[in-house]
């Protein structure tokens, strides 16, 4: 009896141990459990953006011929040739080209993807929107625009209508961006500039004008109603598009792409001349009509190789403008540095090159480009050696007697300093007396 007692004692005991090891294993389970549904909670997925290239990416682009010539309008094309054009296009429509907006901008994302996400904030996107127009003015967009044009009946109408754009603050509008205006106004006292831009359509954006105001020149700042713009044009619905939140902006800043838009829409609409706020005007513009600028050129061929958007001459409702809207949005790609801007303008050339009617001119680096993105710093630069300083007169001789303007390639010099001596001290010189003295400006940084 007693090793009954003893026995079932035992087993007692072994049922417990077992009992806790059971509790406890069950517990272990449920604690991995908590922590994987933890991990899932809180984990952040942080993607590695790709690296913006300082440069632009050569692309297969080159041009035949200096002068070119279109029809009056795109709808007057033979079908052959519409097919023709429509075919070098992507052949996918509207609609599979623009993957919705993703809620980090800079974000590397392909433009081919099937599988499609709604973001869970626009709140980037809406900010960048803000920048670039604003509601309590955008409905007088055109009616300001034109007013400010003709003037009143004390006023003469503008002889050049400039347009410029500003997606950045008012306060950020600096010293190289009042050089270049007051150089546009030296070459060109009679002319109109309007600066499309929210932030300095503002009292302290009239502020920072009203230098120029005061000695009788016409500048004003307003911001743009792309509606307005892009009325009856193919970027119509995909600007539509991007207000829904269903256009991928991809990495590059979408400010800077509706830049690119919004200058092709203003020459589209009024006519005029486009210039970047880093564009140094040196003589006037009279003899230019339907001009675009050459960045580079193929050394064998003589042929133009790339062109560049930063400045533009164009007359009003120009054939090769609503072309650019099109291209624009039919092949939008915010991935692709340049994509949508310089290389958008050498696609199109280059395909409507030696169709008839075609009345565009394309001049050579030395008008506007004189030096590349990738070698301005030479201009910043003071005399090194006797042999530098040579180079420096022979190169400041050239600019003067060839450039109709210098672009200077802000993104890679807005660090740059002006040196004693250098061929941009000289520039600033002879550009910079409508307002203020020379002097004051011997040093900037955008």
């Amino acid at each position: 009896m007693e090793s009954i007692a003893t026995f079932m004692s035992q087993l007692l005991l072994i049922w417990q141990r077992c009992k806790i090891s059971f509790y406890a294993f069950v517990s272990l389970v449920f604690l991995c459990l908590l922590a994987y549904n933890g991990a899932t909670i809180f984990c952040v997925d942080v993607p590695f953006p790709a690296k913006t290239p300082p440069s632009f990416l050569p692309e297969q682009v080159a041009g035949k011929s200096t002068t070119l010539s279109t029809l009056p309008s795109l709808t007057k094309l033979s079908s052959t040739a519409r097919h023709s054009v429509q075919k070098e296009r992507s052949n996918s429509n509207l609609s599979t080209l623009l993957p919705l907006l993703h809620k980090n901008q800079n974000m590397v994302v392909s433009t081919n993807r099937t599988t499609l996400y709604r973001p869970k904030s626009r709140r980037i996107y809406k900010n960048v929107i803000k920048i670039l127009q604003s509601e309590a003015v955008k409905k007088q967009f055109g009616v300001r625009v034109m007013k400010f044009f003709k003037g009143d009946s004390s006023d003469s109408s503008c002889k050049f209508r400039f347009f410029m754009t500003w997606i950045s603050s008012a306060e950020s509008f600096g010293d190289r961006e009042l050089l270049c205006v007051e150089s546009l106004f030296k070459t060109h006292p009679n002319g109109c500039l309007i600066i499309v831009s929210s932030s300095l359509d503002s009292p302290i954006g009239m502020q920072i004008l009203r230098p120029f105001s005061d000695k009788g020149f016409k500048v004003t700042a307003t911001s743009p109603d792309f509606n307005y713009l892009l009325k009856n044009t193919a970027a119509e619905a995909w600007y539509n598009q991007l207000k829904r939140g269903n256009v991928n902006p991809g990495e590059i800043s979408l400010g800077q792409n509706l830049s690119n838009l919004l200058r092709i829409g203003l020459l589209y609409r009024f006519g005029g001349i486009y210039l970047d706020t880093d564009v140094v005007v040196l003589k006037s513009f009279s003899e230019l009509r339907n001009a675009i600028g050459a960045q580079t050129k193929d050394l064998t061929t003589g042929n133009w190789s790339r062109l560049n958007n930063a400045v533009m001459i164009f007359d009003k409702g120009h054939p090769l403008l609503r072309e650019f809207i099109e291209e624009f949005a039919l092949t939008f790609d915010g991935n692709r540095w340049g994509h949508n801007g310089p290389y958008l303008v050498s696609r199109v050339v280059a395909r409507m090159s030696g169709r008839p009617g075609f009345n565009l001119t394309v001049l050579p680096p030395l008008a506007f480009y004189p030096v590349d993105w990738n070698r301005i710093g030479s201009l910043f630069e003071g005399p090194r050696s006797l042999s530098h300083s040579k180079w420096m007169i022979a190169k400041l001789r050239q600019i003067r007697s060839q450039s109709f303007a210098v672009h200077l390639w802000n993104k890679q010099s807005r660090e740059f300093k002006v040196e004693k001596g250098s061929i941009i001290q000289h520039i600033m010189f002879s550009s910079s007396s409508v307002i203020r003295n020379s002097s004051s400006l011997m040093v900037f940084q955008a």
